[in-house]
């Protein structure tokens, strides 16, 4: 099907979602279509951004191979959530340990160790861009849409567009520690790429955007995630699931067994059991065979996690205000670009790729 004329300009439309469970992937087209009708379609592509650190969309090449099915969609969480289960000994949710929250927050801060942990390890993404033919369902995915008995609110922005202009490149050299396994929060003001970024967009005078900041190929041993950047997270439980991937699973591992009692002995071994149902999970939600099967059991069992976290991209949505001057780059309360590495750099500083295209 082709299109017709192209739109004169982007269309912005924001979203205000409320999940009723804690796992819950709500079709924002649908929504969308509800309320302002077919608008997506008169596009050629859409960029949808979500403002939190454990909800977000995930590509469209990942979605189509799950024929953007909510039932296959679901299988595929579920294998990560036997992997990060909930209530598993996360620093992140040991509140004593916080000593950044009041009494009075610790008393209500979510204890989402584990939905982080999926959000990296499955590689969702705050911003994705979607080809808008054929029409098909486009998941907003909320790992912790519950806080007890609350329904946590979330905000998603979705820009519809026809056509993306590179207007400026840069580069920009972060230090790191000497440490092999380490975290950087690139949104801390101390390192200045958020406001070189936004340098860039007042200079390009643009009025919707896309920012990709990238690993250029020469850096290895690294990658790329947007997530809160909490110490406990980033400097124990992250490091940990880089060691040892199932670390957290086997703390948990009778919740992955449909019959624990058909298994005589405490002390089983839970790669014998637990990794294989994991990963048939995961072959029946993308259809892979049997030789992709073993291929992927042979990686997870000989390699730590690192293998597995390896994007070297993240995207940000840039906008502005009707009255401000030029766009700015988005980011939700607590979202942070985040460099994970797992070997030293040579020099102890590590460049990224800064590319902003316009939105027409």
């Amino acid at each position: 099907m082709g299109f017709g004329k192209m739109a004169s300009a982007p269309t912005e439309i924001r979203l205000a979602l409320r999940p009723s469970r804690r796992f819950e992937a709500i079709d924002v087209n649908e929504k969308i279509a509800a309320e302002d009708g077919d608008v997506l379609q008169r596009y050629r592509k859409t960029l949808y951004c979500s403002l939190h650190t454990t909800a977000g969309y995930l590509d469209q090449s990942l979605s189509a191979r799950m024929h953007h099915h909510h039932g296959r969609l679901a299988q595929f969480f579920d294998a990560f959530h036997s992997v990060f289960p909930p209530d598993a000994a996360y620093r992140h949710d040991q509140m004593e340990l916080r000593s950044e929250l009041t009494e009075e927050q610790k008393e209500v801060e979510p204890r989402n160790g584990d939905s982080h942990l999926t959000f990296i390890g499955s590689g969702m993404r705050n911003c994705v861009t979607y080809r808008n033919r054929p029409p098909a369902p486009v998941y907003f995915i909320d790992l912790d849409g519950t806080n007890g008995g609350t329904c946590r609110k979330r905000k998603t922005t979705i820009v519809a567009y026809d056509e993306e202009t590179l207007v400026a490149r840069d580069s920009f050299t972060v230090s790191v520690s000497q440490h092999p396994l380490d975290s950087v929060n690139l949104g801390d003001p101390r390192h200045g790429l958020i406001e070189q970024i936004n340098g860039l967009l007042a200079r390009a005078g643009l009025e919707k955007g896309r920012i990709d900041i990238a690993l250029p190929a020469t850096e290895r041993d690294a990658g790329l995630t947007v997530n809160e950047y909490e110490t406990m997270l980033m400097r124990h439980d992250l490091v940990e699931v880089l060691q040892d991937p199932l670390k957290f699973a086997a703390q948990r591992g009778r919740h992955m067994i449909d019959d624990p009692f058909a298994i005589p002995s405490k002390t089983i071994n839970y790669a014998k059991y637990d990794v294989p149902r994991l990963l048939n999970s995961l072959m029946e939600a993308l259809h892979w065979d049997q030789s992709v099967l073993e291929r992927l059991m042979a990686k997870v069992m000989a390699v730590p996690a690192r293998r597995l976290l390896r994007s070297r991209r993240v995207t940000f949505l840039a906008s502005g205000e009707k009255d401000e001057n030029a766009a700015h780059m988005v980011r939700g309360t607590y979202q942070s670009p985040i460099l994970v590495q797992w070997r030293p750099a040579e020099g102890q500083a590590r460049r990224l790729d800064i590319a902003v295209y316009a939105l027409k």
